[in-house]
C-alpha cells in the first residue's frame, strides 16, 4: 500500500460500498492515506457487477478500491462490533454511507462514536439527505441526475426528452466533494484537535456542481421565469470522416473560424459580427459553421483551427483516449498486476505532488484479503482471530491471490 503522500499518516475506516464513498476514500489512498475497507461478508455490491471471473475483482470495484486493505466483518453480531471498535481506537476518519439511520441502528451514530472519540472525523454520504420526504428511498446516480436537473439540462433540442449524461456523475461528483471535505476537517483538527461530523448528500453535491452555469437563468431572483431555453447544440460537429469540438467565444477566436473554414465574409456578416449577434443568431452560426466543415477532414481541418488559435479536438473513441499523444505524455493511463486477474489499466491519481514521487499504484484487495492481518494489528491473539473467522464474525480470504 502506498505510504507516502501528504496523508500518509492518517488512518481511515472506510464502511462505504458502492461508487460515491468507495471513490472518495481511493483518492485519500492514492494521497497517502492508510486506508482500511470494512466490508460485510458478502461484499461491496459493486464486486459482483458486471464480473465474470467470480473473484470480486470487477473493473469498477478495482477503479474505486485500488490501495485499501479489506477486512470482512459482519457488523450485526457483537463479536463483529467489538472489532469495529477496536479498529476506531487509532482511526483519524469513518466513513459512511449507509442508508439515513442504518449505522445508528448498528450502534454506531456519529453522536455515540465522536462522544467515545471526539477527535474522529466522521464521513456520512447519503442519497438525498437525513431528513425529507426522499429521505428513506433508496438512491442511485439515475435517480440524482433526474432530481437535480441534470437530465433537463440534458434534453434532446428536438424533442425535450431528458436524457441523462451516460456516467456516474453524480457518484463521482460526490466522491471529490467528499475527499476534500474530509482533508478540509483533518486540517481544521490539526488547528483545533476537535473532530467533526461530515455530511454531505449526492443531490446536494450535484445541485451544487450545476450551479454556476447550468442553474444560471435562476440566478437573478427578479428575472426567473420558471424556464430555461435548452442548449440547442451540443457542440460536436460532423466532418468527412468523423466528428470533432471547437469553440469561438472572442472575436478573434471567430475570426480564426471564419479563416480555417476561408469564409472571410462572415467576419463583418451582421448576423456574427458581434459576442451578442453571434449569440442570438446562435443557431444559424451553428449550422452555418457546420455545412462548411463537411468539406473538411478531421486532422486536416484541426490543423488549420490549431493554426488560427481556435480551441478545438477531434472527438476521440474511448479506446483512442489510451494512446493520444497528451495522454501518454502526461502518463495519465497506466498498468499495474491486480493480483488475482494480471495485468489492468487504471487512470493515476489526477493530482500530483512533488514532494510525492509517483510510485506504482498498489492494487484493489480480495474479500478479507487482510482481515487476519489487520486483526493482529489491532491486537488480537492467534486463536482469538481464529475464533472470529469460525465463528464467521469476521471473514478472512483463503489464499493470496496471485
Amino acid at each position: 500500500m502506498m505510504n507516502d503522500g501528504p496523508l500518509s499518516g492518517i488512518r481511515i475506516i472506510d464502511l462505504t460500498s458502492v461508487v460515491s464513498g468507495p471513490a472518495a476514500m481511493s483518492t485519500l489512498a492514492d494521497q497517502g492515506a492508510n486506508v482500511i475497507k470494512v466490508e460485510p461478508p458478502s461484499g461491496d455490491i459493486m464486486r459482483r457487477e458486471r464480473n465474470h471471473g467470480g473473484n470480486g475483482l470487477t473493473p469498477i470495484f478495482i477503479s474505486c478500491n485500488r490501495g485499501k486493505r479489506s477486512i470482512a466483518v459482519d457488523l450485526k453480531s457483537d463479536a463483529g462490533k467489538s472489532v469495529l471498535w477496536k479498529l476506531l481506537q487509532d482511526a483519524d476518519v469513518l466513513a459512511q454511507n449507509f442508508r439515513p439511520g442504518a449505522i445508528d441502528r448498528l450502534g454506531f451514530s456519529a453522536e455515540h462514536v465522536m462522544e467515545k472519540h471526539p477527535s474522529l472525523i466522521f464521513l456520512s454520504i447519503s442519497g438525498v439527505g437525513d431528513t425529507g420526504p426522499y429521505a428513506d428511498k433508496r438512491v442511485y446516480d439515475p435517480v440524482i441526475q433526474s432530481l437535480s436537473g441534470l437530465a433537463d439540462i440534458q434534453a434532446d433540442p428536438v424533442s425535450g426528452k431528458p436524457r441523462m449524461v451516460r456516467t456516474l456523475i453524480a457518484d463521482k461528483t460526490t466522491a471529490i466533494y467528499a475527499a476534500q471535505a474530509v482533508t478540509a476537517a483533518l486540517f481544521a483538527r490539526s488547528r483545533d484537535g476537535r473532530g467533526r461530523h461530515v455530511q454531505l448528500s449526492m443531490l446536494d453535491a450535484v445541485v451544487s456542481y450545476l450551479w454556476p452555469e447550468g442553474m444560471a437563468p435562476f440566478c437573478n431572483v427578479a428575472e426567473d421565469t420558471r424556464e430555461s431555453r435548452m442548449s440547442p447544440h451540443d457542440m460536436i460537429y460532423n466532418t468527412a470522416d468523423g466528428f470533432i469540438t471547437l469553440g469561438a467565444i472572442s472575436d478573434r477566436e471567430w475570426r480564426g473560424v471564419c479563416d480555417a473554414l476561408e469564409k472571410p465574409e462572415w467576419i463583418d456578416d451582421p448576423n456574427f459580427a458581434t459576442p451578442a449577434a453571434r449569440s442570438q443568431n446562435r443557431q444559424l452560426r451553428l449550422e452555418s459553421v457546420q455545412a462548411e466543415l463537411d468539406r473538411f477532414n478531421t486532422m486536416d481541418i484541426i490543423a488549420k483551427l490549431e493554426a488560427a488559435d481556435v480551441p478545438c479536438a477531434p472527438v476521440l473513441k474511448r479506446r483512442d483516449v489510451i494512446d493520444h499523444p497528451q495522454v501518454l505524455n502526461n502518463q495519465l493511463v497506466q498498468q499495474i498486476h491486480q493480483p488475482g486477474i494480471g495485468e489492468v489499466r487504471i487512470a493515476r491519481p489526477a493530482a500530483r505532488f512533488d514532494d510525492s514521487p509517483s510510485a506504482q499504484m498498489p492494487p484493489a484487495p480480495l474479500l478479507g484479503q487482510h482481515s487476519d492481518q489487520i486483526l493482529a494489528e489491532i491486537g488480537y491473539t492467534e486463536r482469538q482471530r481464529q475464533s472470529l473467522f469460525d465463528t464467521g464474525a469476521v471473514l478472512s480470504s483463503n489464499s493470496e491471490p496471485t
